[in-house]
């Protein structure tokens, strides 16, 4: 690093080495550097950055190779910012390495149709394992991320057969859902057609049945009505003329061929009434 007037940007720390010796490590600002005094100091910085880990081939628990590349998110901790100066030649290198030995050590514990369904959970073990080794060089894993999990051909045929039977299989179940409930719609469609006939025909029943008693009520008033004109009529009819409504029946009854006749007691009266009449 050259040596002078130094400006130390927000994201930096100067790690100071007089003589070789760590002596401090300077903040943000304008900086003197002592030439030949201050040879050797560097500039750390603590913005988060991204380590991208070639494909790797590792073994899974149930002997399946499989390449997996992924990205290691890290940044420098500002309160042990000379560690990555003092304490690790080649940061990149080392962590590199690390996370080669640490991605076949886990993958080897897990078997291939876990390693392509927990990618997540593989994810959250690789961040934590790496964060135990890099702690040391004052480097903060934050998080990785696998990108791509690339199983053998054969195996992956074998899936893109799997796969292909699992979404026939569900395009099978999702074709009887949808049957199963337009059967269900339509059998309530038509339970609710018969209810409604059947209420229909129920209305139709009491509207007819209450045209009937109605009808029955105002042919008894008229029946009433009409008996109670002929009650009137007939008690302001006199005698007479019910002496000459009997004649009239007799006339009758004397055309009719039957040889015998039976008269009422009434009778009687009636001629006690003619002869009333005739003397008077």
């Amino acid at each position: 690093m050259a040596v002078g007037l130094q400006v130390i940007r927000q994201w930096e720390r100067l790690i100071i080495l007089r003589f070789g010796k760590l002596t401090e490590v300077r903040t943000p600002g304008v900086t003197w550097l002592w030439p030949f005094i201050n040879s050797g100091s560097q500039k750390v910085d603590l913005r988060e950055r991204v380590l991208p880990v070639p494909s790797q081939t590792a073994i899974t628990k149930d002997n399946a190779p499989i390449d997996i590349d992924f990205l290691i998110y890290y940044k420098i901790m500002e309160d042990a910012a000379e560690k990555p100066v003092t304490e690790v030649r080649d940061f990149i290198s080392a962590a590199t390495g690390i996370a080669t030995t640490t991605l076949r050590a886990v993958i080897g514990d897990i078997t291939l149709d876990d390693v392509l369904a927990k990618r997540e959970q593989i994810n959250s073990v690789l961040q934590v394992k790496l964060d135990e080794v890099t702690v040391r060089w004052g480097v903060k894993v934050l998080a990785v991320e696998i990108r791509e999990i690339t199983p053998p051909r054969d195996i992956q045929t074998a899936m893109n057969r799997q796969m292909a039977a699992e979404r026939e299989r569900r395009a099978a179940v999702i074709e009887a859902e949808g049957q199963r409930v337009a059967a269900i719609t339509i059998a309530e469609g038509q339970k609710q057609a018969e209810i409604l006939r059947a209420e229909g025909d129920r209305q139709a029943e009491i509207l007819r049945a209450e045209a009937t008693r109605q009808a029955q009520v105002l042919e008894a008033e008229g029946f009433s009505d009409a008996l109670g004109k002929i009650y009137e009529v007939a008690k302001n009819v006199d005698g007479k003329t019910m002496s000459l409504q009997y004649l009239e029946t007799l006339k009758r009854l004397g055309e009719s061929p039957a040889t015998k006749f039976i008269f009422p007691m009434e009778f009687t009266s009636l001629m006690q009434s003619f002869r009333n009449l005739g003397s008077g």
